[in-house]
């Protein structure tokens, strides 16, 4: 009887690394929302040009929301021990990944020569330059997590084991979380009006 209530308060309690990610999570959000609030209170202050959000957010979007579904597939398949189809989705997610980065940097060009706002020039740009700038930070980092998914995907023995289970439900949190976090960043920008 012991053993079995042992086991349940085993399953119930959380694993520390993942305890970790999700307070790294946390002070991410309280990031992000800090310089949220800086921007709604420095807009209120005058000297704030409103412009439109530049077209290829919407195509970071589209790439970040796709890679969100395929890191799911590769996990989904990795647990099935379908190799090549996990392969292919790890593949997948990080060419996404990269295309999310590089419509970032097309709408930073964007918000420069076609609005005529380069870094700088307004706190109502360089409030988005940062926001964006910073949010492709923590991508970079993913994107690294990504790449020793696929070290692994590709020179280990596909094995599903408690630890290799982890570590890539560990990936996908975060990759999910960035995911969130640019979702809340882009309504914020629509309903903030830039």
């Amino acid at each position: 009887m012991d053993i079995a209530i042992k086991d349940q308060e085993t399953r119930n309690k959380i694993h520390p690394k993942k305890f970790a990610l999700y307070a790294s999570c946390a002070s991410i959000v309280m990031l992000f929302a800090s310089l949220s609030s800086g921007f709604i209170v420095r807009q209120a202050q005058g000297n704030w040009v409103e412009f439109g959000i530049p077209s290829m957010f919407y195509w970071s979007t589209a790439c970040i929301l796709g890679s969100s579904l395929t890191i799911y597939l590769s996990y989904t398949f990795f647990k099935k021990n379908a190799t090549s189809l996990y392969r292919l989705f790890l593949v997948a997610t990080l060419f996404l990944a990269i295309g999310f980065c590089v419509s970032q940097y097309f709408g930073w060009v964007e918000i420069k020569e076609i609005i005529g706002l380069p870094l700088g020039a307004n706190p109502s740009a360089d409030f988005v330059y940062v926001l964006t700038m910073l949010h492709v930070a923590h991508v970079f980092g993913g994107i690294i997590v990504l790449l020793t998914a696929l070290f692994h995907a590709f020179f280990l023995h596909h094995r599903v084991t408690k630890t290799r289970l982890l570590r890539f439900e560990l990936s996908m949190i975060y990759w999910h979380f960035v995911d969130f976090v640019w979702i809340y960043l882009l309504i914020f920008f629509i309903y903030n009006q830039s």
